[in-house]
C-alpha cells in the first residue's frame, strides 16, 4: 500500500483504483498475468461486455500508451519507456491512465482523465445524458451491468481526447502542486551489505 499523502487533484474515488494515494484494492483483484488470461476466466457474459468496451478504447487509444494487466486490472498506462518516473505511489508502476474490470457485483471502466479533468468531466456527463442512458459514476469509475448501459461512442470519445503527452503534463503540474515525488529506491551494493549484515 502506498504511504499517505497529500490528495491531488487527479485523485479518483477510493473505490475505484487508477492515479491515487492511499487506494484501496479492488475486491475481486484478479491474479491473472495477461488480458487474455483475464478475459478467460470471465463468465461469457460479462467477458462479451469488456471485450466490447475494450475494442473502443484501444481504437481511441493514443499510441504512446500501452495495454497490460495493472493492480488485477486491464490497464492501460504510460510505459516507463514514455515515462521513466513512473507512478507517484510507486515509481516502479507505470504511470496508470484507464482500467477495465469485472468487480462482484458490476463491470467498471476506471478513467482518471475524466476525474483530472473538469471540462472533460462536463462534458462526458453532458454526452452521456444526451444518450438517454443512466450513468452510474464515481469519480474516476463508470459502473454497469450489461454492455447496453454503456455508450461506447462516449468512452471512446474520452479516451482519444486525452494523449499520453498531454495526460504526462496535466499529471506532472498535479505531482508539482502536492510536492516532491518518491523516487525509486536503487539497490546498491552497500544497501545488500547492511541487509545481509542485519540478517
Amino acid at each position: 500500500m502506498c504511504p499517505a499523502r497529500p490528495k491531488l487533484a487527479i485523485e479518483p474515488d477510493l473505490r475505484c483504483v487508477t492515479v491515487a494515494p492511499r487506494v484501496k484494492m479492488p475486491p475481486m483483484q484478479s491474479k491473472a498475468t495477461t488480458v487474455k488470461q483475464y478475459l478467460d476466466e470471465l463468465p461469457e457474459d460479462r467477458r462479451k461486455a469488456l471485450q466490447a468496451v475494450r475494442k473502443v478504447i484501444k481504437a481511441n487509444l493514443d499510441k504512446g500508451y500501452k495495454e497490460g494487466m495493472q493492480y488485477g486490472m486491464i490497464g492501460y498506462f504510460v510505459p516507463h519507456s514514455l515515462y521513466p518516473d513512473g507512478y507517484h505511489c510507486d515509481p516502479n508502476e507505470p504511470l496508470p491512465f484507464a482500467s477495465l474490470a469485472s468487480q462482484k457485483n458490476h463491470m467498471a471502466v476506471y478513467m482518471s482523465c475524466i476525474y483530472s479533468d473538469p471540462k472533460l468531466q462536463t462534458w462526458f456527463k453532458k454526452e452521456w445524458a444526451k444518450t438517454g442512458k443512466k450513468l452510474d459514476m464515481g469519480k474516476s469509475c463508470v459502473r454497469f451491468k450489461k454492455l447496453e448501459d454503456v455508450p461506447l461512442e462516449i468512452i471512446g470519445e474520452a479516451i482519444k481526447r486525452v494523449p499520453a503527452k498531454q495526460f504526462i503534463k496535466h499529471y506532472e503540474s498535479a505531482i508539482k502542486t502536492a510536492g516532491k515525488r518518491p523516487k525509486k529506491k536503487a539497490t546498491t551494493k552497500k544497501n545488500t551489505a547492511k541487509k545481509k549484515k542485519a540478517k
